[in-house]
């Protein structure tokens, strides 16, 4: 049995909360988890890792346990949201390691790799994308909110921030949603009525176009320096494309990619499968 320790990180009078769980020692593993959750999306795959690697899984800024300053404090900006991470991950100790890539973790993470390309070890992208002809048409609304950023597009999207909304984002593409445990759901629908938060996750979805126009230097940083990477994708994400998966082995022909039967959130009914593939692959 496995212990997994809940801490906080003070970075900068950031704080950042964060799980972690192994021996120090061991191969680092950062995890980084994605809209609308936290670090609780990686409950049943850390048990399954801790014995070969010490991980560690924050809450991103303004996500979960961590920090989430007001807007007129703290711009929330992907490029802000890397730079703490950045900053968190020397204060842990966190010199080198495999980065685990999912949804908003992805742009994070792989802002991080290309500016410490030295420190990456490997990337472990599950339903990560870097590539546009991953992305499905679920983002034409979040696409007119790009091109106008006025108020009447703006509040076009607060329906992705509706609870029911959430619950599909789980179950969808899934064959047995029975499988599908209510508490991630839950919590993150609790995290998301906190005063303020619903104007946090908008601005994000609104600087998630700077994603888009980075990835032409994410796939130079692919091609450049070849990290070992694995692709674990969820079929049926509606949000993220197969061809997105497919696509890093355009830059990285060594890249190894592996669908599940499952939708974007794929930890929820693979975690032991995908558990698996990380320990093949990295060993």
């Amino acid at each position: 049995m496995s212990l997994v320790k809940y801490q906080i990180a003070d970075v900068g009078g950031f704080k950042v909360y964060y799980r972690e769980a192994g021996k120090r020692g061991n191969p680092k593993l950062l995890l980084l988890h994605g809209f609308p959750t936290a670090s609780h999306m990686f409950r049943d795959l850390i048990p399954l890792l801790a014995e070969e690697f010490h991980i560690i899984a924050p809450d991103l800024p303004g996500f979960g346990r961590s920090d989430m300053p007001s807007r007129e404090t703290f711009k929330y900006t992907f490029d802000n949201l890397a730079d703490v991470i950045d900053r968190f991950t020397g204060v842990v100790g966190f010199d080198k390691f495999v980065l685990y890539i999912f949804d908003y973790g992805a742009p994070t993470g792989l802002r991080i790799a290309v500016k410490h390309p030295e420190r990456i070890s490997a990337i472990i992208s599950q339903n990560g994308n870097a590539y546009e002809e991953g992305l499905s048409d679920g983002w034409n609304p979040i696409r007119a909110y790009w091109e106008d950023a006025s108020e009447a597009n703006r509040r076009r999207l607060r329906d992705f921030l509706a609870p029911q909304t959430t619950v599909w984002q789980y179950t969808h593409g899934v064959p047995d949603t029975s499988l599908v445990s209510p508490d991630g759901y839950s919590l993150d629908n609790f995290y998301m009525t906190r005063s303020g938060a619903d104007e946090v996750l908008l601005d994000l979805f609104g600087d998630y176009k700077t994603n888009v126009a980075l990835y032409p230097t994410f796939q130079k940083y692919f091609r450049a320096h070849k990290p070992r990477l694995l692709a674990t994708w969820g079929r049926n994400d509606p949000f993220f494309l197969p061809p997105g998966a497919e696509a890093f082995k355009r830059d990285i022909p060594s890249a190894v990619v592996r669908f599940y039967d499952t939708g974007h959130f794929a930890l929820e009914t693979h975690a032991t499968e995908i558990a698996a593939a990380i320990r093949d692959f990295l060993n």
